[in-house]
């Protein structure tokens, strides 16, 4: 299996029954654009929160605005991880 931490995240392992008590696991890999969209995601909520640290460093005040954008994509990187999985 490859380094990739997100495509395990979002790999899918079932146990089906086989004959006298045997168990085969089945693998099912998540499609590339999937994995593509999170890590996009991922790297976007990275950049907004330093430009959220940025604008509190050197402005000095809260931007609701970036926090909005933040929220809205952790909120949908921890949806795809939820929905994916079940």
């Amino acid at each position: 299996m490859s380094d990739d931490w997100v495509k395990r995240a979002l790999t899918r392992r079932t146990k089906a029954q086989r004959t006298r008590g045997s168990q085969e696991v089945q693998v099912s890999e998540p499609d590339e654009r999937i994995v593509y969209g999170v890590k996009f995601a991922i790297g976007m909520t990275a950049c907004l929160s330093a430009i959220e640290v940025a604008h509190l460093a050197f402005l000095g005040s809260w931007n609701s605005e970036v926090f909005a954008a933040i929220t809205g994509l952790s909120g949908t990187v921890l949806g795809i991880f939820v929905g994916h999985k079940t």
